[in-house]
């Protein structure tokens, strides 16, 4: 699996304030002004833009060192700054178009876009899932909660850690000013956090009112907010209901490499669980579920006794995992969500299902921790 260098989009706003402030932070001061002139012209609300401007002018020929010299300290400068800098990070330290987040594991070719928003970078990135490997397509500036990450109950103000999906669309007839031109629902809580004891809801991928380009990195209750061109270049990438999105504090970025290992090593384990499972043996069988596991509706002592009972009154037992997916869950020490369909067959019951697992590694096995029926 691998990344395209530079075959990422970027939006017209985006390309000409890299430009300035690459060419600022080189003294090409010429070319400078001229893309920051172009960037006001065209998106006269951007703030940033009209900030940098300012500095320009006041310092002429001197190299970009920080942003905000041209005005007094004021909370709104202040996030400006948070912005410049954030912005400018993507610019002076990008990410290694080599690498990939660790979390993508394996996931089946009929979902063929992946967003990943990182926090720290206040970026969220699309990933096109190709046979050959992870392509990446694009990236956007992102605001998030202004508490920031690890939300846990409603109106905190921060933004959820997790996987989610994409569940609707709302158009801008339908929304009030603030969530811009369109908004797209996510599945917060989810089962996980459901069983963290999480609540809340309303989580959204939006855009911003009229008067404004952009947001500061922390300035929503608890959502993802896009410029409303970024907003309009995502939903290409869209597919309501099957779109995955992984919202992480930091992605962990490695070589595409290194996916192999782990994503061998929970495949291995589930198969070993498999095969326990069909030959009837239910101490080996239930040896792969944490003493901590749930169900829906069962703790472990509950799951371990009805197994139990249902695998005395068989005679044999063949089951088929398809088409399974297995990524890392941010914010979670070793633990892998899997989902996959079960085709189950036995001497007295056949059925087909759609699970979901998360599986922890514990004392170097990976257990199952956690499981429902879709």
């Amino acid at each position: 699996m691998g990344l395209l260098p530079n075959a990422y989009a970027q939006s017209e706003a985006e390309r000409l304030l890299s430009e300035t402030l690459v060419d600022v932070s080189q003294n090409k001061m010429e070319n400078a002004w001229r893309s920051l002139n172009s960037l006001i012209a065209r998106y006269p609300n951007f703030r940033l833009a009209q900030l940098v401007k300012g500095d320009l002018m006041l310092a002429h020929a001197q190299p970009l060192s920080n942003l905000g010299n041209a005005s007094a300290s004021r909370p709104q400068l202040d996030d400006l700054r948070d912005e410049a800098r954030k912005r400018l990070l993507d610019v002076t330290r990008p990410v290694d178009p080599k690498l990939v987040p660790d979390a993508l594991l394996l996931i089946t070719q009929d979902v063929r876009y992946v967003l990943a928003a990182d926090s720290v970078r206040s970026r969220l990135y699309v990933f096109e899932n190709r046979p050959e490997g992870w392509i990446h397509r694009a990236d956007y500036y992102l605001t998030m909660g202004k508490l920031g990450t690890g939300k846990t109950k409603a109106g905190d103000k921060r933004s959820p850690i997790g996987w989610y999906t994409i569940t609707s669309y709302k158009p801008r007839g339908q929304l009030e000013e603030i969530y811009g031109d369109g908004a797209y629902p996510l599945s917060y809580p989810n089962d996980w956090d459901q069983k963290k004891g999480r609540d809340g809801s309303g989580i959204w991928i939006h855009g911003v009112p009229r008067n404004t380009f952009s947001r500061p990195p922390k300035a929503s209750d608890g959502c993802m907010v896009l410029s409303n061109e970024d907003l309009a270049s995502l939903a290409h990438y869209i597919v309501i209901g099957k779109t995955p999105v992984l919202i992480s504090d930091s992605l962990n970025w490695v070589d595409p490499s290194s996916l192999n290992d782990g994503r061998n090593d929970i495949q291995n384990a589930m198969e070993m669980w498999r095969q326990d499972w069909e030959s009837l043996d239910t101490p080996r069988m239930l040896s792969h579920y944490s003493t901590r596991f749930q169900s829906a509706s069962q703790n472990f002592q509950e799951f371990a006794e009805s197994k139990r009972r249902v695998n005395a009154g068989k005679s044999w037992i063949k089951i088929q995992l398809k088409n399974i997916n297995l990524v890392r869950y941010p914010g979670e020490d070793n633990v892998v969500l899997v989902n996959f369909e079960q085709e189950y067959k036995s001497s007295n019951l056949s059925n087909i299902s759609h699970k979901r697992q998360y599986w922890r590694l514990e004392g170097g096995e990976w257990k199952i921790l956690y499981e429902t029926v879709l």
